[in-house]
């Protein structure tokens, strides 16, 4: 099969090709439980690029060359004897982690963290390819409504700022506020699940004036330019104490302390973004008693929730397609910022 395969990394960013397009083995399957799944679509995620800048082989055991490629949608073409739920040829989008079920952390729906569990793109080959090995467990079916290239970012994209989204929605009023940072490819999702969620009034901070228009398409009330005057914008918006929950779907330079000061004394700052850090004297979280919340991912049944609100209409995806061949210039199009919403590989 075709692939867009990672050989080496490039901490700058900076070389003209960052994976190869080439001719690998096709996947097998080896468990009763595999499933391969023929690619309709993969997303293009900036967690790759900091997979290409080499920063997960910290985190995951991984050796090149591999196929990245975590956010994954298509039709099913081949099944292990022991497969029931899903057939050949049935449309599925796939939960990013394939895991056993038998861990105490599967059988309470904890897929992020079960024990024994593998995830492709990350810790092994993912869906920049023709076709990616899975696992029934993972996979979900698609209504006749979804298209797979579609609703592929919604593995990791989707499901991540549903997450947040949801978790902040379960304490949101009317009358109250929460504040989005970015309006990219999680963040215009993150909007649309706040306002299918809850009542509160959303506001939207980006530094890109083409991101601040997407926030408004998805139901942003508010929208503030990120100049370097966004945190007293916020607080003029909140009367003056901050959001009751502020998503930071960036995680990193001055993102994070401005994301804090725009939280409100005994709200919550949900954390997806990441490669900064949280410097915070002790004395201020007890005064302020500010709650940080990290978000991995999400669970199996949130991400039939998000279909259920993309069948429903109540979500769309902002997309750009690529053909797989051209994987490397959709990462660098996502380097520079020359994505709206997010960038979708086609075999």
């Amino acid at each position: 099969m075709k692939a867009a395969v990672l050989h080496q990394y490039d901490e700058s960013l900076t070389r003209e090709e960052f994976v190869r397009y080439e001719d690998v083995d096709d996947p097998k399957i080896v468990r009763p439980t595999d499933v391969i799944v023929r690619i309709g679509g993969a997303g293009v995620c900036r967690t790759d690029l900091h997979v290409v800048e080499g920063i997960w082989r910290f985190k995951v055991d991984v050796a090149l060359p591999y196929i990245m490629g975590h956010e994954n949608a298509g039709w099913v073409e081949e099944v292990g004897r022991g497969v029931e739920s899903v057939k050949v040829g049935d449309p599925v989008i796939c939960h990013p982690l394939v895991t056993s079920g038998h861990c105490l952390a599967c059988r309470r729906g904890d897929d992020m963290h079960a024990t024994d569990s593998r995830f492709p793109g990350i810790n092994a080959n993912g869906g920049y390819a023709q076709y990616l090995l899975t696992g029934e467990r993972s996979l979900i079916q698609l209504p006749k409504s979804l298209a797979p290239k579609d609703v592929a970012p919604y593995t990791d994209a989707g499901l991540t700022a549903y997450r947040a989204a949801k978790k902040a929605s379960r304490h949101l009023l009317p009358g109250q506020f929460a504040v989005v940072i970015g309006a990219g490819g999680l963040g215009h999702i993150g909007i649309q699940v706040l306002n299918a969620l809850c009542a509160a009034e959303i506001i939207v901070v980006d530094r890109s004036d083409v991101a601040l228009q997407l926030a408004k398409d998805c139901g942003a009330h508010h929208t503030v330019k990120g100049d370097g005057h966004e945190v007293e914008r916020v607080l003029e918006l909140t009367g003056g104490n901050g959001a009751e929950a502020v998503i930071d779907f960036v995680g990193e330079g001055d993102a994070i302390a401005k994301g804090l000061a725009m939280t409100r004394n005994a709200g919550f700052y949900y954390i997806v973004g990441y490669g900064g850090k949280i410097e915070l004297p002790t004395i201020d979280m007890i005064t302020s008693e500010k709650t940080i919340v990290g978000n991995l991912v999400g669970t199996y049944p949130e991400l039939v929730e998000l279909m259920a609100l993309a069948d429903r209409g109540l979500v769309h995806l902002s997309t750009r397609e690529y053909r797989l061949s051209e994987a490397n210039q959709a990462l660098k199009d996502l380097h520079h910022g020359q994505v709206k919403g997010r960038a979708v590989l086609i075999p």
